[in-house]
């Protein structure tokens, strides 16, 4: 792979996301339920949609460079800044929606742990009928990984300081400060002190360096302002969600799926073609990494932001959707205990998710 040809569309979407805010900002342009505000929803999903997919091309250049694990951290870090902006935006804007980072990070572990790492087993099943990858690796994201959303999203149900599925600043705060020395040691374990436990000998992640300084510095530059026009984009997406979704009758968890659609796409493509490829320590990498951040990085986050504003953030879930998170990471561990997989494990995945969908619109 070449890094140093800049695709037109990687810097073209970022360009045009920055000349639509600045024309939304200077002509007073919004969404609104009229002819104008579906033409100008379409735009602004067209091009959010395409600068996501320009900032993770931007990552994945770099990532190729500076091999793996490094390069899949990267890329999970830079779709979690999205993923933070968009959240954070929503949830406190003017329309409370006290339950959107739970919705999300609840729903970025169920379309990860199923719909993702099912497609990618079944991809690569299809065409391999079984693929290897490190043992030792899922067991870390998996054990790491269930912890956080234990205390995260369970735990916050069962706390006697504050009613509801709530917890107290002093919880809040040190439940915070937790998921962030967990994560950083994660990365300490992936990056320094295990690292072997996250690639694969077969040389798939020792590929040759083909990008110049200057290719690199161009991919990086591109990738912060792409973040930032994200970021610009959020609130007028947050927007067009909530009329969607007032449109359709859909239930308040709809948003969170949404966003963890949108932030999870460009990654997902990444993810099915590394297992399509033979590749499928990178799929787990790129799938699991993704839910391992977003628990770890957007629940300080917007817990922060939340305190700030003095804005209420409901953590805990309901008892349906904890039965589902519990069968999920059963089935997980069962999944990734051998080092092996086949189209069966993949389906069994991809069934999971789709009593999701359905517990989201028919509960």
């Amino acid at each position: 792979m070449s890094a140093q040809r800049v695709p037109k569309s990687s810097w073209i979407f970022p360009a045009l996301a920055v000349v639509f805010v600045a024309a939304s900002a200077g002509l007073g342009l919004s969404f609104s339920p009229s002819a104008f505000g579906m033409v100008f929803a379409a735009v602004l999903l067209v091009i959010l949609f395409g600068t996501v997919f320009a900032a993770v091309h931007h990552a994945e250049v770099i990532a190729h460079e500076i091999g793996e694990p490094y390069g899949t951290l990267l890329l999970t870090l830079s779709v979690i800044v999205i993923e933070v902006a968009v959240i954070a935006t929503i949830m406190l804007g003017d329309k409370s929606a006290p339950t959107l980072a739970r919705d999300t990070v609840f729903a970025v572990v169920m379309i990860v742990c199923n719909g993702l790492v099912g497609l990618c087993i079944l991809a690569g099943g299809l065409r391999y009928t079984e693929q290897e990858f490190q043992v030792s690796g899922s067991k870390v994201y998996l054990s790491v990984l269930i912890v956080l959303s234990t205390i995260s999203l369970i735990l916050p149900n069962y706390t006697l300081t504050t009613p509801g599925p709530l917890f107290s600043t002093l919880q809040l705060a040190f439940v915070s400060v937790v998921t962030l020395i967990l994560y950083g040691l994660f990365l300490y374990t992936q990056t320094v002190l295990h690292r072997d436990y996250f690639i694969t000998g077969d040389g798939e992640n020792d590929g040759e360096s083909h990008a110049t300084g200057g290719a690199l510095a161009i991919n990086a530059v591109l990738l912060a302002i792409s973040l930032i026009a994200v970021v610009l984009l959020a609130k007028s997406f947050s927007v067009v969600v909530d009329a969607g979704a007032a449109a359709i009758g859909a239930p308040p968890a709809f948003s969170g799926i949404v966003v963890a659609l949108l932030v999870l796409l460009p990654e997902s493509v990444a993810a099915i073609s590394a297992a399509r490829h033979n590749q499928l320590q990178k799929s787990i990498n790129l799938s699991l990494g993704s839910a391992l951040a977003t628990i770890s990085l957007t629940i300080p986050a917007v817990a922060l932001a939340a305190w700030l504003l003095d804005k209420p953030l409901v953590l805990g879930l309901p008892p349906r959707e904890m039965v589902l998170m519990a069968m999920t990471f059963i089935v997980s561990m069962l999944t990734f205990a051998t080092g092996v997989t086949n189209i069966l494990s993949g389906m069994v995945h991809i069934l999971i998710f789709a009593v999701f969908l359905l517990m989201v619109f028919v509960p």
